[in-house]
């Protein structure tokens, strides 16, 4: 099956198994988190990759510490 021209369904899991946990990654270092949230996130995405994007997203990003408004 052929899908977007030339990418297939075996090319969009390839590159959501990829591109998924990078943004997360990226996400996570970026932000401010309690106590060792931020290294029990990173471990999460490490061992559990694309499972651990998703529950970064769902339950995560619920976690992070709010940036004070500044003019």
């Amino acid at each position: 099956m052929i899908f977007l021209g030339i990418i297939g369904v075996w090319q969009l899991l390839l590159l959501a198994t990829i591109l998924f946990p990078i943004i997360a990654l990226v996400d996570i270092i970026k932000n401010e988190f309690t106590g060792n949230n931020k290294l029990i996130w990173i471990l999460v995405l490490f061992f559990f990759n694309i499972l651990g994007a998703v529950l970064y997203y769902l339950i995560g990003t619920k976690q992070k510490l709010k940036k004070p408004f500044m003019n």
